[in-house]
C-alpha cells in the first residue's frame, strides 16, 4: 500500500487534471462553487491546502486574491505554476499537517480552502482534528474555511465497489474499494494510450472514512462557527468562520 505522496507521484498526478474533465472546466466549476458558498465575501489572501494542479487556486487568483498553494505533489505543483503564470500565487511543496511551521512567516489568511477529497488523505481522524485547529490558528478575524470531501462511511458491496473514474480515447481509469474499519483501501487501475500503444499501471492507497458531523465538530472545537453544511451525492461541503 502506497503513501498518498507516492501514490500520486507514481500514478495519479499525471492524470489528475484529465480526471476532472480538463483544467478550464474544473476552474470554472470551482469558481462557481466558491461564489455560491461565499456570497459577498471578498478575501485578500487565501490558503489552498491540497491545491493539486490549482483549480481553486487559479479560480481565486484570477479574481485578484493572493493565494498560497500547498500540496505534497511536485508534479501537480509544477502544473499549477504553469497555469498560474502571471497570477498572485505562491506554491509550497509539503504536508498540510505541517502548515503551521511551513507558514510561520505568513500573515493570517482571510480564506482557507481544502477541497476535492483532500481531507480523506490524512492518516487519521486525530490528524483531521489537528488540521482544523491549525486552520483556525491561521485565519484572520472574520476569516472563512471551506471544506469538501467524500463521505465514505457507507460501504459499497459486491460489484458496486468497482467505480468508473475516467473514459476517453486515450485513458481508461477504474478504482476498486475495500472497506476497513476507519479507512478505505483504494486501488486505482489505469490504462493509458501512448505513442507505442496501451500501458497499464496500478497503485493503492488509503482514504479516511469521514462524516460531516465529525468534521463539523472538529471545526467547532477549534473555535470556528459552522455557517453552511450540506451533503449532495456523497460530497460533504462545510463552511466555517472565525470570530470577527
Amino acid at each position: 500500500m502506497s503513501s498518498v505522496r507516492d501514490h500520486y507521484e507514481a500514478l495519479l498526478a499525471r492524470h489528475y487534471t484529465a480526471m476532472a474533465g480538463g483544467f478550464e472546466p474544473a476552474v470554472a466549476r470551482e469558481a462557481a462553487r466558491l461564489d455560491a458558498l461565499l456570497p459577498g465575501f471578498t478575501p485578500d489572501r487565501a490558503l489552498d491546502l491540497g491545491a493539486g494542479s490549482g483549480f481553486q487556486t487559479v479560480a481565486l487568483a484570477r479574481r485578484g486574491v493572493a493565494v498560497t498553494a500547498l500540496d505534497l505533489s511536485a508534479t501537480l505543483l509544477a502544473e499549477l505554476r504553469e497555469a498560474a503564470a502571471g497570477l498572485p500565487v505562491r506554491t509550497i511543496e509539503g504536508d498540510m499537517l505541517d502548515a503551521p511551521s511551513l507558514l510561520r512567516d505568513e500573515r493570517a489568511f482571510d480564506l482557507i480552502v481544502c477541497m476535492g477529497d483532500t481531507l480523506t488523505h490524512l492518516p487519521s481522524r486525530a490528524d483531521v482534528a489537528r488540521l482544523c485547529t491549525a486552520m483556525a490558528a491561521l485565519l484572520a478575524p472574520g476569516g472563512r474555511v471551506v471544506l469538501t470531501f467524500r463521505d465514505l462511511t457507507a460501504a459499497r458491496e459486491g460489484v458496486e465497489r468497482f467505480l468508473p473514474v475516467k473514459l476517453s480515447d486515450d485513458l481508461i481509469m477504474t478504482c476498486f474499494l475495500e472497506y476497513e474499519t476507519e479507512t478505505v483501501a483504494v486501488h486505482d487501475l489505469v490504462h493509458a494510450r501512448e505513442e507505442d500503444g496501451w500501458h497499464f499501471a496500478a497503485s493503492s492507497y488509503r482514504k479516511l472514512r469521514l462524516d460531516a458531523d465529525a468534521v463539523a465538530a472538529f471545526l467547532v472545537d477549534a473555535g470556528l462557527a459552522i455557517t453552511h453544511a450540506a451533503t449532495e451525492q456523497g460530497l460533504v461541503t462545510l463552511v466555517a468562520s472565525a470570530e470577527a
